[in-house]
C-alpha cells in the first residue's frame, strides 16, 4: 500500500507530562498525541515519530514529529483545526507540511535550539513554577556568561552526559550558547529580572543541557570556577558534573531542518 508522510510542528507545556516517549502507567505526550490521532482518524492505521525525547516537564515552542498514513490528507487545514480541536489543551499543532519517503526525521540533519528560563534570589509566585526555574541563593550572573561561552564550539561533553559510558560519542559541537535577560516571556507574576541560557547545536546527549546548566549555576554560587568548567570539557576529563538543573525550566525553543 502507497504511503503518506506528513511533518507536524507542535507545541506544549510538559509540566504535567512524564516526557515525550510512551510508558507504562504515566500519560506522556507522545501518548496523548497519538490517542487524539486515533480519535480523528477513526481507527485507520497510522504511525507517529517524533524528531526526538523531551524528559519529564521539559515543554516546547515547536517540536516536531513525522506521521505516516496510508490515506492522503485532503484538506491539511481542516485537519489540523480537527486535531487540536481535540488535543489537550497544553498541547497546540501548529503545521502540517507533506515530506517524501526519503525524509527520515530521526536522521534527518537538524539544529535544535534550547531555552533555560529561570531567576534568582527570591521566593517566586507558584504561577512561575511550570516553565521558570527559581534559584533562592544569590548568582554572579556575569560570571555566569562567561561561564556560557566557554560551551561554545567543539568540545568533549562526556562530563555533561547522564550515565555515561565508555562507548559514547563525546565530541559535539554547540553553536550558540549564551546567557541573556529574559525579553521572551513576561507575566504580571514574574519577578523583575528573569534570564534565559540560549543553547543551538545538532545534537545533544542525555540531559546534556541540564547539566551544563547546572555547571552555570554552581559557578554564579561560586562552587566552581571558570577554570574547572574548561577543564571538564577537554578529551581526557575524568570529571563527572553531578548537579541536573530542573527539568520544568527547559524549553525546545526551535527545530531547523536542513
Amino acid at each position: 500500500m502507497k504511503k503518506y508522510f506528513y511533518v507536524i510542528t507542535v507545541q506544549y507545556l510538559g509540566y504535567r507530562f512524564h516526557g515525550w516517549q510512551k510508558q507504562p502507567d504515566v500519560k506522556t505526550l507522545h501518548l496523548m498525541v497519538d490517542r487524539t490521532l486515533n480519535y480523528i482518524l477513526e481507527g485507520k492505521r497510522f504511525k507517529s515519530l517524533s524528531s526526538g525525547r523531551t524528559d519529564a516537564m521539559v515543554s516546547a515552542e515547536c517540536a516536531a514529529f513525522e506521521l505516516f498514513l496510508f490515506e492522503p490528507i485532503t484538506d491539511e487545514t481542516a485537519f489540523l483545526e480537527l486535531f487540536n480541536y481535540n488535543l489537550p489543551q497544553d498541547i497546540r499543532a501548529l503545521d502540517i507540511r507533506e515530506v517524501d519517503e526519503k525524509f527520515n526525521i530521526i536522521k534527518h540533519s537538524k539544529i535544535k535550539e534550547y531555552l533555560y528560563l529561570f531567576t534568582f534570589g527570591e521566593k517566586c509566585h507558584p504561577f512561575c513554577a511550570p516553565i521558570m526555574t527559581t534559584i533562592l541563593d544569590d548568582l554572579d550572573i556575569d560570571k555566569m556568561k562567561q561561564g556560557a561561552k566557554l560551551f561554545e564550539g567543539e568540545h568533549y561533553f562526556k562530563s555533561y552526559c547522564y550515565k555515561a559510558t565508555n562507548n559514547g560519542v563525546y565530541t559535539r559541537e554547540i553553536l550558540t550558547c549564551e546567557l541573556v535577560e529574559n525579553t521572551i516571556y513576561n507575566a504580571n507574576y514574574f519577578p523583575k529580572k528573569t534570564y534565559i541560557l540560549r543553547v543551538r547545536g545538532k545534537g545533544f546527549m542525555r540531559n546534556q543541557i541540564r547539566l551544563m546548566m547546572g555547571a552555570l549555576i554552581d559557578l554564579g554560587k561560586g562552587k566552581l570556577t571558570t577554570e574547572y568548567i574548561k577543564r571538564s570539557l577537554l578529551a581526557d576529563s575524568a570529571i563527572k558534573m553531578d548537579y541536573i538543573a530542573p527539568a520544568s525550566g527547559l524549553i525546545l525553543n526551535k527545530i531547523e531542518f536542513e
